[in-house]
C-alpha cells in the first residue's frame, strides 16, 4: 500500500508551511533520507526528508501552496499500485481553545433578528451565517472581450482589461481597442521587435514602459527594467518580519541610549588570544558583556504586555543573523549558565546553522534579549527595533579609529558605538543608560576578559 507523505511539524509554534519547491518529481525513485521538497515556515526555509522508499507516485500539494502541518502532500509506493484516498486536510486547532458545543433546544434564542457579529480572539468580527434563502453575492467576473479585440490587444502587447467596452454588457470590441490605441498615441510609439517580444512573454503592457532609446524608442533594457519593477509577492519570511516589526514599532514605546566603547585595548588583547590559538570575535565579547549586564539589570531582561511585567529567569540571548532572504534571530538558551568559550561555540554553531538553512522554528523562539551586530558592515551607528516578546535590543556598530580627547590630548582610539533600544514601559531612561554603560565598562575591562577567556 502506498505511503502518505505529510507536512512535518517542525516546531511547537508552527501550524502551517508552504511548499516552496519539489526536489523530486512524480515518477522518480525516492530513497530514505532523500530531500523531497523545500518548505517555508514563518521563520525559515527548510528541507523535508523522505521516511519512505519507492517511487513518488503523486504530488498532492503543488509549489506555492500553504497547508497545515500533518496535511497529506504526496504518495510514495511501488509503480502502478493504487492510491488510497488521502485523509481530509483540517486546519490545526489552536492550543487551549475548546470547540464550541452546540446549544440545546432550550438555549436557542427566540429572537428572529440576525445576531450581531461575534468578536474573535483577534478583535475582528467573525462571519455571520447567511439567512436561509438569501443568495450569496455574485462572484466578480472577468471583463468580456471579443476574440478579435483580444487578438488585436495581444498583437499590440497591451492589457485589454483596461479598455472601456461599448459592446453589449460592456464587452470590449475590436473598435474599442483601436480607439484606445489611437487615444494613447500607439501609432507614434517606436518599439524594437526584441523589446516587444520580451514584453509579451512577461505579460507587460507596452504602454506602461518608458523608452530610453533614440527618440523614445523602447529597447530591451527598458523592458528588463519594467520586469524588475513588476510587483511580486513577499516571501512568507519577509511578510512575517514586516508584520512583527510593524507591530513592535507601533505598539512599543521605544527610546534609545547610545554610548561609545573604547575597544583599543580589547582589540589588542583579542590579537594576543588569536596568536595563542584562541580565536574570539568582537561579537563574542559583546555577547558575554551583555549577559553579565543583564544579570545586573533584570528589568532589561523582562517583557510586558502593557498590564503585567514578566521577568525572565534566565538569559535566553537572541543573536541576529542576516540571510539573503531576511533576518533571523537564533536563540542561545540559558546563556547566563555558559562559560565564555561555551557561549562563543554556541553562537558560532547557530550562525552556521542559520546560513546553511538548518534552523528549526524552535531555534528562533523564546529570546529574552537580542544583540544585532552590524560591525562587519562599516556602520557608524544605527537603531534596532525591539524583537516582539522582549523588552530591549542592543545595536552594535563598527569599530572605527576615531580622534578622542584623553587627559587633555587628542589621540586616535578604536571606538565602537552601541545603541540600546528599550521599551519605556518597563525600562526608564536611567536604567537604560546604566545598563548600556555597564556593557561599555565590561568591554573596556581587560582584567575581566583575562579571567573569562
Amino acid at each position: 500500500m502506498a505511503n502518505i507523505v505529510i507536512m512535518p511539524k517542525l516546531g511547537q509554534a508552527t501550524e502551517e508551511s508552504t511548499i516552496v519547491k519539489w526536489r523530486k518529481k512524480e515518477g522518480e525513485t525516492v530513497k530514505k533520507g532523500d530531500i523531497l521538497f523545500e518548505m517555508e515556515t514563518d521563520k525559515a526555509v527548510l528541507e523535508a526528508e523522505s521516511f519512505f522508499e519507492g517511487t513518488l507516485l503523486k504530488v498532492l500539494v503543488p509549489e506555492g501552496v500553504t497547508v497545515p502541518v500533518n496535511a497529506p502532500v504526496a504518495f510514495i509506493g511501488a509503480p502502478g499500485e493504487p492510491l488510497p484516498e488521502p485523509p481530509p486536510i483540517t486546519a490545526p486547532k489552536p492550543e487551549g481553545r475548546e470547540e464550541p458545543k452546540p446549544a440545546s433546544p432550550k438555549q436557542q434564542p427566540l429572537s428572529t433578528q440576525p445576531a450581531a457579529p461575534a468578536a474573535s480572539d483577534t478583535g475582528l468580527p467573525t462571519a455571520v451565517p447567511r439567512p436561509t434563502g438569501q443568495k450569496p453575492p455574485p462572484a466578480p467576473t472577468r471583463k468580456a472581450v471579443s476574440p478579435r479585440a483580444r487578438a488585436l490587444a495581444r498583437a499590440c502587447v497591451i492589457d485589454a482589461s483596461r479598455i472601456p467596452g461599448t459592446g453589449p454588457g460592456g464587452r470590449v470590441t475590436e473598435s474599442d481597442v483601436a480607439a484606445y490605441l489611437a487615444a494613447k498615441g500607439y501609432d507614434r510609439m517606436r518599439i524594437s521587435p526584441a523589446a516587444k517580444k520580451l514584453a509579451a512573454l512577461n505579460n507587460l503592457d507596452i504602454l506602461d514602459i518608458r523608452g530610453t532609446g533614440e527618440g523614445g524608442r523602447i529597447m530591451v533594457h527598458d523592458v528588463e527594467r519594467a520586469m524588475k519593477e513588476k510587483p511580486r509577492p513577499m516571501s512568507r519570511m519577509r511578510q512575517v518580519i514586516a508584520r512583527r516589526l510593524t507591530e513592535s514599532f507601533t505598539t512599543i514605546p521605544h527610546f534609545y541610549v547610545t554610548v561609545s566603547a573604547d575597544m583599543t585595548d580589547l582589540m589588542a588583547y583579542r590579537k594576543q588570544l588569536k596568536e595563542q590559538g584562541r580565536s574570539y570575535t568582537v561579537t563574542d565579547f559583546v555577547l558575554e558583556a551583555v549577559v553579565l549586564s543583564l544579570i545586573e539589570f533584570p528589568a532589561v531582561n523582562s517583557v510586558t504586555d502593557g498590564i503585567n511585567i514578566r521577568w525572565r529567569g534566565s538569559v535566553d540571548l537572541g543573536v541576529a543573523v542576516a540571510l539573503e532572504e531576511g533576518l533571523v534571530v537564533p536563540v542561545i538558551r540559558s546563556a547566563d549558565s555558559l562559560s565564555m568559550p561555551e557561549l562563543r561555540d554556541a553562537a558560532k554553531a547557530l550562525a552556521e546553522k542559520a546560513r546553511s538553512g538548518r534552523l528549526l522554528p524552535d531555534d528562533m523562539t523564546g529570546s529574552s534579549f537580542t544583540v544585532s551586530n552590524m560591525g562587519m558592515l562599516n556602520v557608524e551607528n544605527f537603531h534596532a527595533i525591539i524583537n516582539p516578546g522582549e523588552g530591549a535590543i542592543l545595536a552594535v556598530s563598527s569599530t572605527m579609529e576615531t580622534p578622542v580627547a584623553r587627559e587633555g590630548k587628542i589621540v586616535v582610539r578604536a571606538m565602537m558605538k552601541m545603541t540600546l533600544s528599550a521599551d519605556h514601559r518597563i525600562v526608564d531612561g536611567a536604567t537604560g543608560a546604566a545598563f548600556v554603560n555597564a556593557v561599555k565598562s565590561k568591554l573596556e575591562d581587560i582584567e575581566l576578559w583575562k579571567t573569562l577567556t
